[in-house]
C-alpha cells in the first residue's frame, strides 16, 4: 500500500525508533544509576566497564558476539533512514559522502572541541564523586580486538548522530517544535542513556548534545558529527586499551 501522508504521525515515528534503540538504552541507564547510587560504595569507587568480552576463553565465539553487538544497533539507523526516505527527508540530512574533505575537517574540529574539555570534566566529575570510573575497552586480547573496538566506535557515531540529530530533529521540526527545544530534548535523551556512567556522564553528554545540535543546525549536515563522534570513541576505546596499563588516573 502506498504511503498515505494524511495517516502519518511524526511523533509515532519518534516513539517507535527510540523505543527499540536509544530510548530503551536511556531507560536501562536510569535503572542502572539508581542501582549504583543505592549501593554502600560511593560512585567514584565503582567501575563501569564497556565493550566487554562475552566468551574470553573462546575467541571465535567472542568475535561473533562482538560483530552481532555492532550490527544489530545499526538496524535502528536503517529504520530511521527508511522513515526519512518515506517522507522525502532522506536527502536533506547530509548523511552521504558528497563532501568528504569539509566533513572530515569539521569532524576533527568538533571532536577537539568536545574531547579535550570532556576528558577534564570526566576526571573532575570522578574526583567530585558524581561519576564512576569508566573502563571503555575490556575485550580479551586477540588479533581482532582493535578492529572490533574501531567497529564499535563507528557504530556509536552512526547510531547516535543519525538518530539523535538527523532523525529526531527533523521529526521535531515536523511536530512544529522550536529548534532549540528540539535540540534540548535530544541532548537530555543523549545524557540519559549515558547515566549508567554516573551523573558526570549525564551532564557531559547533555553538553555534547547541545553543541552537536547547534553545529548540525548550522552546517545542515550530520556527517561531520558522525565523524566527530567516531573520532572521540576511537580515542576513548583504543587509547584506553593501549594506555590504561601505564596511566593510573584513567
Amino acid at each position: 500500500m502506498a504511503f498515505q501522508p494524511q495517516a502519518w504521525r511524526p511523533g509515532l515515528d519518534v516513539l517507535l525508533v527510540l523505543g527499540f534503540s536509544l530510548g530503551r538504552s536511556a531507560v536501562y541507564s536510569i535503572l542502572s544509576i539508581i542501582e549504583k547510587s543505592t549501593r554502600d560504595v560511593p560512585l567514584n569507587q565503582q567501575t563501569t566497564t564497556i565493550n566487554n568480552s562475552v566468551t574470553p576463553d573462546r575467541s571465535w565465539l567472542d568475535l561473533a558476539y562482538q560483530v552481532a553487538g555492532i550490527g544489530f544497533p545499526l538496524v535502528a539507523v536503517a529504520v530511521a533512514l527508511y522513515l526519512l526516505r518515506l517522507t522525502g527527508d532522506r536527502d536533506s540530512i547530509g548523511y552521504d559522502l558528497r563532501r568528504p574533505g569539509p566533513d572530515l575537517a569539521r569532524g576533527f574540529g568538533a571532536a577537539a572541541l568536545i574531547g579535550i574539555p570532556g576528558l577534564a570534566f570526566y576526571v573532575a566529575a570522578r574526583e567530585l564523586g558524581i561519576n564512576t570510573n569508566v573502563a571503555p575497552a575490556n575485550l580479551a586480547e586477540n588479533w581482532w580486538t582493535v578492529p572490533v573496538l574501531a567497529g564499535f566506535a563507528v557504530m556509536n557515531g552512526v547510531l547516535e548522530e543519525v538518530v539523535m540529530l538527523a532523525f529526531l530533529l527533523r521529526r521535531f521540526d515536523q511536530l512544529r517544535w522550536s529548534p532549540w527545544v528540539g535540540i534540548a530534548v535530544s541532548a537530555v535523551i543523549r545524557g540519559a542513556y549515558h547515566l549508567y556512567q554516573g551523573f558526570g556522564g549525564f551532564l557531559g553528554n547533555i553538553v555534547m548534545g547541545l553543541v552537536f545540535g547547534y553545529l548540525y543546525r548550522r552546517w545542515g549536515r550530520v556527517m561531520p558529527l558522525v565523524v566527530a563522534h567516531t573520532i572521540l570513541d576511537l580515542v576513548s576505546f583504543i587509547g584506553y586499551a593501549l594506555l590504561a596499563p601505564y596511566l593510573d588516573w584513567l
